[in-house]
């Protein structure tokens, strides 16, 4: 058997969504190299479908992935994955690094809603997420942190994630988050007070999604399994953070607030060509 080597993968992801003059998106411009692979996009309930697949097993140190998807002037996108995301234990101590970078024009709309993303134990990882949205423009984005491969007891058994976003509304800085999450430090405990294996969801919310807020709704998902908080951001924008006891109280939460997120704004939420959701 060969030994492992140390060769690492750099991909990107270049892609566009515009709109005809009939108002019907497409997509306009596309550009991938491994570790990703684009599946054939359709559309439902007015927006483009988007799958988005990772070929490989899943990152390993040292791989870089940047992406940069745009959505132009009253287009309607959304992002999905077909299965969690993986970063394997670092071989070398060099993190895998994923560069993202979205940008939604005037009455455009981009929702991503990817599946977990699951670290190994021993992984180090980097991701990094800058948003532009015109004032105008809607958004849902979701995020899905698991604690690790619990059914193999690794719990919190990474080396560290460094996760980064700057989300920006009309080139004002609206929210930056910064997690540098470490099992040697005291930087986890707060993902474990409430639940020893949290599950934990983020969601950004803007324009027609923010505009009539479903709060007592989003309050009523908390409970024994769910520990939930939300509230109004400037430039007509709304946060939620969830902590959930496992995967499946976290599955079952990302679904309900997708369908009342959808349902308070209107819209029809869009077949996502999964089982669920």
């Amino acid at each position: 058997m060969l030994p492992v080597t140390n060769t690492a993968l750099t991909g990107h992801l270049q892609l566009r969504c515009e709109a005809r003059a009939d108002g019907v998106p497409y997509i306009s411009r596309q550009s991938f190299r491994a570790p990703i692979h684009l599946s054939k996009s359709h559309l439902d309930a007015g927006c483009v479908v988007q799958t988005i697949v990772n070929p490989t097993a899943g990152f390993f140190d040292g791989d870089l992935l940047e992406c940069d998807v745009s959505v132009g002037a009253g287009a309607r996108l959304v992002l999905s994955t077909p299965s969690s995301s993986r970063v394997y234990p670092t071989r070398t101590g060099k993190a895998a690094h994923n560069l993202q970078r979205f940008e939604v024009e005037k009455d455009g709309f981009l929702e991503w809603i990817p599946e977990p993303f699951i670290p190994h134990a021993g992984a180090s990882y980097f991701q990094k997420t800058d948003i532009h949205l015109h004032p105008e423009a809607s958004l849902l984005l979701f995020d899905w942190i698991a604690p690790g491969r619990v059914a193999m007891g690794e719990v919190f058994a990474y080396r560290n994630l460094r996760w980064e976003l700057d989300l920006h509304v009309d080139d004002s800085l609206i929210s930056r988050e910064r997690y540098d999450l470490d099992p040697s430090t005291h930087s986890l405990e707060a993902l474990k007070a409430k639940f020893p294996a949290a599950h934990y969801l983020s969601v950004y919310a803007a324009g027609d999604f923010s505009n009539y807020w479903p709060a007592a709704e989003l309050d009523a998902l908390g409970g024994d399994d769910t520990y939930l908080g939300h509230g109004p951001l400037p430039g007509n924008l709304h946060v939620i953070r969830a902590l959930c006891r496992d995967s499946l109280a976290a599955r079952r939460l990302l679904e309900n607030l997708r369908g009342l997120l959808y349902t308070a704004s209107g819209h029809v939420a869009p077949k996502l060509g999964r089982i669920f959701l």
